[in-house]
């Protein structure tokens, strides 16, 4: 059974940076990609970021190209979310989630950590 854990949510000043983590298991991730997803209340849950998990192509939401940075360590099968210059606005619950079968949609996904920017 797939599972997503993610972590390293918090509050920051407005212009701070956070890493989030997200340590996937159950299954081999090969070929897979990976993406990270955000919810701010009283809004639809919104792409952030992707990337395959072979070749490191990368996909990021036009809002925050430039200053967050998806990566990926294989030997851990972690994926982790770099957030810079981050804006009030990018306060949310982030979600990382991957698809059930190559190619398809988003099919599991993590708890979600908390992540507060403050003006």
């Amino acid at each position: 059974q797939v599972q997503l854990a993610e972590s390293g949510g918090g509050l920051v000043q407005a212009g701070g940076s956070l890493r989030l983590s997200c340590a996937a298991s159950g299954r081999t991730f090969n070929n897979y990609a990976m993406g990270w997803f955000r919810q701010a209340p009283g809004k639809e849950r919104e792409f952030v970021a992707g990337i395959r998990w072979s070749g490191g192509t990368t996909d990021y939401a036009d809002s925050v190209k430039g200053r967050f940075t998806i990566s990926r360590d294989n030997a851990k099968t972690t994926v982790y979310l770099q957030m810079n210059s981050l804006k009030p606005e990018d306060t949310a619950v982030y979600y990382c989630a991957v698809p059930s079968r190559v190619g398809g949609g988003y099919d599991y996904w993590g708890q979600g950590t908390q992540v507060t920017i403050s003006s």
